[in-house]
Order: C-alpha cells, then sequence, then structure tokens
C-alpha cells in the first residue's frame, strides 16, 4: 500500500499543502480484466485545493473510488471540480465511480454546485452512504468506516490492504472509537488541530498530545500528525505527540511517500 500525502492543511488550505486529500494505491489483479494486474487507487476526502495538486501524483481520472469523512469544505469541496473534470472532459464524460460519504453527500455536493436535486451529480458518481462499522471493499483494499465525534456526522476510516493497515482519524474530538480505528495500525494518520494550552471546544478536534495518545494505546506502528491549520506552529503538535508516543512520527507534508 502507497499513501501520498495530496493536501493535509488544517480547516483550510494553507501556504503549503491544500486542504485534506489522501491517495492510496496498491497493485492487483482486475477480475473485470481477466485478473490482469494494475494499480487499484482510492481517495480520501478532496478538500479544497486537492484536485489541482493531484495531477501531480497521477492521473485525477484513474480513481476507482472516493471516500469523504465528513462534509466541511476543507475535506469535499473539490469534489464539485471533480464533477467538471468527469463530466466536460474533452475524451468525453466519463464512467460513474463510487464515492463513499455520510447521509446526503449526494444533495451536499449537488447544492455546492448549485444543480438541482435531480440528476444532480449523479450521473457522474455512484453515490453510498457510509455504515458504522460495515466494511466496502474496492480491489484489494478494505475500507470500514467507524463514527467519531464532529458537530457533524463524521467518520474515520481504517483501511486494510494485503495485511497491512492504514487508519485515518477524519475529523474528531477524543472517542474509544479511535481505538477500533486504529488498533495495531500499521500507520495511524491522525488529525491535530487543537494545542493543549489552549482552551479547546469539545467535540471537535484533537490535539497533538491526544494523537499521540491514541497512536499509544492503539500499539501503532508510526503516527503521521495531519489537518495542522496554519496559524499553529508545527513543531509544537509534534512535541505534544512525542511526549506521550514514543514510536515514529511525522509531520504530513504536501506531496510526502509512505509505502508499508
Amino acid at each position: 500500500m502507497k499513501l501520498t500525502i495530496v493536501g493535509c492543511a488544517g480547516s483550510y488550505p494553507g501556504p503549503e499543502s491544500p486542504a485534506s486529500s489522501y491517495l492510496l494505491e496498491a497493485e492487483a489483479p482486475d477480475p473485470k480484466l481477466g485478473g490482469v494486474m494494475r494499480i487499484w487507487r482510492i481517495l480520501l476526502d478532496m478538500g479544497n485545493g486537492s484536485l489541482g495538486a493531484l495531477h501531480n501524483y497521477t492521473d485525477p481520472l484513474a480513481m476507482d473510488a472516493v471516500f469523504l469523512s465528513h462534509l466541511h469544505a476543507d475535506h469535499c469541496l473539490d469534489m464539485t471540480s471533480y464533477y467538471v473534470l468527469r463530466k466536460y472532459h474533452p475524451s468525453g464524460q466519463q464512467p460513474r465511480i463510487p464515492v463513499y460519504g455520510p447521509k446526503g453527500t449526494g444533495w451536499r455536493l449537488a447544492r455546492a454546485y448549485d444543480l438541482p436535486r435531480t440528476p444532480g451529480m449523479r450521473e457522474e458518481f455512484k453515490f453510498n452512504r457510509h455504515h458504522h462499522g460495515e466494511p466496502v471493499r474496492i480491489g484489494p483494499f478494505a475500507l470500514t468506516p467507524y463514527e467519531v465525534d464532529h458537530p457533524v456526522p463524521a467518520y474515520g476510516f481504517r483501511i486494510e490492504c494485503e495485511g497491512k493497515v492504514l487508519a485515518y482519524t477524519g475529523d474528531t474530538g477524543p472517542t474509544d472509537t479511535l481505538l477500533d480505528v486504529a488498533v495495531e495500525a500499521d500507520l495511524l494518520l491522525a488529525e491535530a488541530s487543537f494545542r493543549e494550552v489552549d482552551e479547546n471546544p469539545p467535540g471537535l478536534h484533537l490535539t497533538g498530545r491526544e494523537a499521540g495518545e491514541v497512536a499509544a494505546k492503539a500499539r501503532v506502528g508510526q503516527l503521521v500528525l495531519t489537518h495542522i491549520p496554519a496559524w499553529h506552529e508545527r513543531e509544537g503538535m509534534l512535541a505534544e505527540a512525542r511526549a506521550v508516543f514514543d514510536g515514529p512520527i511525522d509531520l504530513a507534508d504536501a506531496g510526502a511517500v509512505y509505502t508499508f
């Protein structure tokens, strides 16, 4: 499994990165092609600015599915541009691909582009609703959504591929559900939007320390801190996490690649 950080800025695009978007790739046979090996690609979130950056890493038309953790703009808004790309590309309208998200995803994205409810974007995307704890298989990937703690319906993802596990918190406040997402994952991609020194509202985001605590309790192999807003100093988030997790820790950077 190969993870590419397409965008990792928290809450809005930052000076060095688009908002949240993460590309996963793995080679596996395709039954529809008689078992021929190919690269399967899924995208986790498509926040503001991420579609343009995605061109640097792969053909955006090559996605097999998109999974949206929740419907805040910094995690889904570039789906409106992706709709344009798939509908009006010079090579012709592209085949529908599955898009998984919270209830109402299709209507939310149609409204964002000022489209009527019918057909909305349903001629370009096949919308599917997340169901807590129920895995979805796309090629070699088995992705299980878990509802987490955020002001809108939001999900963390546990993605398994050939014995390896990526855990992604999405946006969430502290919740025991994160242990289901992350337990013994090879890599935990955890948001760290708040600082311990501040008075933070509940049920919204994790601090760097809280992300580190999840990593320690879940016994993950590696922690990557993401979704750090541009108004915060990133090294401070790293220090908070290191105080409670003694495994390898990285700060997510746009363009960084992890293979495991």
